[in-house]
């Protein structure tokens, strides 16, 4: 296919289809896809069908294996630093075309432009960090370790490897997992969300421009089967997940009883613990950070604050600075949380919201029925705190992925396991 200069998938493609349909990549051609089956990809402010990703068929999913497993021994076999080059020319590319590739990730997943703009940026240093690959794989050697011995240990790549990607980060997290593996000298079969597909179709394109080889890199689309291909393929040595603790464990076992190498980044729970003498402001605008950018949708988004002593001198200011922030579409300038991902994860949300109120949480601000002009009908929840929350919640234990903020308390003898943990003197009743 003639390069296009990054445009989006429903640029790409509207000559031919109606919805734009997103392509496989096999064997360094983009294709449309044969299978009876799509998936529409939806701008999640607006409704509006972006474009369709096929359930690539069992076929096609062969071809781009195959593809990867042919590529994979003259790839091997090409000096590293010209695999470096390759990556020293991607970086260049993907600097070239970020705000084309923040648009894209903005328009199917919702999220503000400058925070789009940081997906692909944290996305960028990877790609950096591949470009000095030669001094990353130098091996070991030590001479007489015994009588007459000596030892070394070399770095080779295992062949054709695999990456399934979650819909929050479309930019940042294929660039995690794909740069590293073919600078290594591996191959490559990339599974985007199917959710947000366009991001890693641009960025296969310009890994192409920059000089990737043909079945290098791989693109196939898809849900269930899809993943369950890659997991069950002989040919296919190792995988990269970023997702749900569900589908991670599925992923893992399945994979694992192969004797595939799997690594798997899941769900969070993450706890902020605020102690009595925390600079206020300071904190309060890290906790609002953390807790509501990307509209909490990262497995790292700050979900518990933990507060030591009593959280209601807390509150009023909290609640402050959470209504001072902008809900809008991702595109507008000043807004500071776009849309969640579907209107099933909307719903999920004020689900986990409301079993924390009937299960005697306090609703301290509620975001739910936030209504942003122009765009009524988008997946829109606005910032989010629930005080009084105890362990028992369901809304504790589940991870919301949703701009929702809960508040607990410890009290003294919690105070005084931190002192003792810290090394700090003994501390008095009144403390």
């Amino acid at each position: 296919m003639a390069n296009s200069h990054l445009s989006t998938p429903s640029e790409l493609f509207s000559r031919q289809h109606k919805p734009p349909r997103v392509p496989n990549l096999i064997g360094g051609s983009f294709l449309d896809s044969k299978s009876l089956t799509f998936i529409d990809v939806i701008n999640p402010a607006t409704q509006e069908v972006v474009s369709q990703v096929p359930c690539t068929t069992d076929e096609e999913f062969k071809a781009a294996v195959s593809a990867a497993k042919k590529a994979f021994p003259s790839w091997r076999k090409t000096p590293i630093t010209k695999r470096q080059r390759v990556m020293l020319k991607f970086q260049e590319l993907i600097r070239r075309d970020m705000d084309k590739l923040a648009l894209n990730v903005t328009t199917e997943q919702g999220k503000t432009l400058k925070d789009a703009q940081g997906d692909v940026f944290r996305g960028l240093e990877v790609v950096e960090h591949a470009c000095g690959m030669a001094t990353l794989q130098m091996g070991e050697y030590v001479s007489d370790v015994s009588s007459g011995i000596d030892t070394y240990s070399i770095r080779e790549p295992l062949g054709v490897c695999a990456g399934i990607c979650p819909f929050n980060f479309p930019a940042m997290i294929p660039l995690w997992m794909f740069p590293v593996a073919v600078t290594c000298g591996n191959t490559f079969i990339l599974k985007p969300s199917e959710k947000v597909p366009g991001a890693s179709v641009m960025l296969a394109e310009l890994a192409m421009e920059a000089g990737l080889p043909e079945g290098v890199l791989n693109i196939v689309h898809g849900t269930h089967d899809i993943v369950n291909a890659i997991c069950d393929d002989d040919d296919i040595k190792a995988i990269s997940f970023v997702g749900s603790n569900v589908a991670g464990m599925h992923i893992y076992a399945r994979a694992a009883a192969k004797g595939k190498r799997v690594q798997a980044n899941m769900g969070a729970k993450n706890h902020a613990v605020v102690m009595p003498d925390a600079s206020v402001d300071a904190t309060v605008n890290a906790l609002v950070a953390a807790g509501f950018g990307a509209a909490g949708q990262r497995c790292m988004a700050l979900s518990t604050v933990v507060f030591v002593g009593d959280s209601k001198l807390w509150e009023s200011k909290l609640v402050e600075h959470a209504k001072a922030l902008k809900v809008n579409v991702g595109t507008e300038p000043d807004a500071d949380l776009g849309p969640v991902i579907s209107k099933q994860a909307k719903e999920r949300i004020h689900r986990l919201i409301q079993s924390g109120v009937e299960s005697g949480a306090r609703l301290v601000l509620d975001g739910r029925n936030i209504v942003v002009p122009g765009y009524e009908s988008g997946n829109f929840i606005g910032p989010t705190i629930l005080s009084d929350v105890t362990a028992n919640m369901e809304c504790y234990k589940e991870e919301i992925f949703g701009p929702v903020l809960l508040l607990t308390e410890v009290w003294k003898r919690c105070f005084y396991i931190y002192h003792i943990w810290c090394g700090c003197k003994e501390i008095s009743d009144r403390d």
